[in-house]
């Protein structure tokens, strides 16, 4: 998709949600991707059945504060949303993700929150942050890699959670070079960034225990 393309039918949707997006922007030495934490790296979250009154308010409203509490936004209210690749939606994502199909590529682009805003009605309708409206789906990372709050869609509700410090954990650690390790499958260039950030890793630490 050309810069064109994708302003028109990526960028100008999640900007009448109220996310503004700056192209070409990621903080170098950004973590890739986040798997596999467990219960003990999660540090807060909530969730919300369906049937919740003033769903998408409620959402709207307790995102926000999991935003301003874990330190997602930094001080022009500027974050990391993972956002599918070319013209492929959250949708598609999701289809390949539970019939085994091709992966969808997948990638963070650094983003600003507008004054006016509405991640969980107009950006989950955009197709880019959820299915539709009050069913939202995205993954979210502080600029410094601090945070990364996921949300997911089930059965019954919509759950969102916060996993402080990813890079640190070690269950995170452990997944990533297992998924890296495999190198088999058609996810090769999110696994070659996975294993080069994990060779930065390695080494700043390294660096660190020779002082």
């Amino acid at each position: 998709m050309g810069i064109q393309e994708r302003e028109r039918k990526m960028y100008r949707p999640l900007r009448r949600a109220g996310l503004e997006v700056i192209p070409d922007a990621v903080p170098d030495g950004t973590m890739p991707f986040v798997y596999g934490y467990g219960p003990e790296d999660v540090s807060g979250g909530f969730s919300h059945r369906y049937e919740t009154p003033r769903l998408v308010e409620r959402l709207n409203e307790d995102w926000y504060d999991l935003a301003v509490s874990s330190g997602l936004l930094d001080r022009r209210r500027e974050f990391l949303v993972q956002l599918p690749k070319g013209t492929h939606t959250h949708r598609a994502f999701l289809q390949n993700l539970h019939w085994g199909s091709r992966a969808v590529p997948m990638g963070w682009t650094r983003v600003r929150l507008l004054e006016r805003w509405d991640i969980m009605g107009r950006g989950a309708e955009s197709a880019f942050l959820g299915i539709r409206a009050g069913h939202p789906g995205f993954g979210m990372m502080a600029l410094d890699s601090s945070v990364y709050i996921r949300c997911s869609t089930g059965e019954s509700g919509i759950d969102v959670l916060a996993v402080r410090h990813p890079g640190r954990s070690e269950n995170i650690r452990q997944q990533l070079e297992w998924f890296a390790s495999r190198r088999d499958g058609p996810e090769r260039e999110l696994q070659e960034r996975i294993v080069n950030w994990l060779a930065g890793r390695a080494s700043s630490t390294a660096g660190r225990s020779d002082r």
